[in-house]
């Protein structure tokens, strides 16, 4: 098995947590803004993917005034080897978190939300209710945000991914997360193929009148041709906005990153996405599913609707 990063990237001992190339290595803001934002979602009681998941992009978006909303709480039923967000029974869905989410997006003044979850395996519907429900109080509050979700995959329940599209978000997030061969040691109890099945899906109930999306993380050992046929695969399925960027180790507990790659990896990938028909592609180092989420906006607008149907 050939890596990505053959001659390229930097390889790590699986045993060891390694080092941040340079690349990867940010700078704390300074700015009046962070400060501002942290205390205006602590003050709502609000969670976010930012410090739950612990992005390391959150001190810049918080700093830009920008953030990530997790609603059903900060409790996880399922135990990815990957994600840093707790693993443990969850509280009870909290009937004002959807007036708090449109009131935060309307203090913050969001042109663009996200609005994502832990996955609530222990709820019949999977927490797709709660989604609609924050998706209408913030589009009541706040009608010109245009709005994302980045859900769970629902266990491709049709009638939870009909009710979160009920509330008309602008884009369907949801991550495939890593390749084909790497997905039952990554991923707890998702699977590759349910995946995409929830992208195509939404492509079912909603034709190409709604943008789908989706994210890859590499660095756990995939190769190169397992990138490329993950991205035809979501194209396959109608995916019309991509985002790559590496894997981190979170905690030792975690998967350790196998390598690290390339900023020049991660932007020739970019481009062969592009000319597999995406019509927006995000691909670099520090990139993640929500990182500058806004900037998929011009090309959606650019592209119109209906969004582009399948194709490789």
């Amino acid at each position: 098995m050939t890596t990505l990063g053959v001659g390229t990237s930097v390889q790590v001992q699986a045993q060891t947590r390694a080092r941040l190339p340079e690349w990867l290595r940010l700078k704390l803001p300074t700015s009046d803004s962070f400060s501002r934002t942290r205390n205006l979602l602590r003050d709502l009681s609000l969670h976010t993917v930012c410090e739950s998941a612990q992005c390391p992009n959150h001190w810049e978006c918080w700093s830009q005034g920008t953030a990530t909303f997790m609603i059903a709480g900060d409790r996880c039923t399922r135990a990815c080897g990957f994600c840093a967000v707790s693993t443990a029974k969850p509280m009870a869905l909290e009937d004002d978190e959807p007036a708090r989410v449109a009131e935060a997006t309307r203090l913050m003044k969001l042109k663009h939300v996200v609005i994502t979850a832990v996955a609530r395996d222990d709820l019949g519907d999977g927490g797709a209710g709660h989604f609609r429900r924050t998706v209408e109080a913030v589009r009541e509050l706040n009608p010109d945000t245009t709005i994302e979700v980045l859900t769970p995959d629902f266990l491709d329940n049709a009638d939870a991914i009909g009710d979160v599209l009920a509330a008309e978000p602008d884009i369907f997030n949801h991550n495939l997360e890593t390749v084909r061969r790497l997905t039952p040691s990554v991923r707890h109890r998702a699977t590759y193929d349910r995946s995409l099945a929830v992208l195509q899906r939404v492509k079912d109930l909603r034709g190409n009148r709604m943008f789908t999306k989706s994210g890859l993380m590499l660095g756990l050992g995939e190769s190169e041709g397992e990138v490329r046929e993950a991205m035809r695969d979501l194209r396959l399925v109608g995916c019309d906005l991509l985002t790559i960027g590496q894997y981190l180790q979170p905690t030792r507990a975690h998967l350790p990153v196998v390598e690290f790659v390339t900023p020049e990896q991660f932007k020739k990938l970019g481009e062969d996405a592009m000319s597999m028909g995406f019509v927006h592609v995000t691909s670099g180092p520090m990139v993640r599913s929500s990182y500058h989420a806004g900037d998929f906006q011009s090309s959606v607008r650019e592209a119109g609707c209906p969004s582009p149907g399948p194709s490789v």
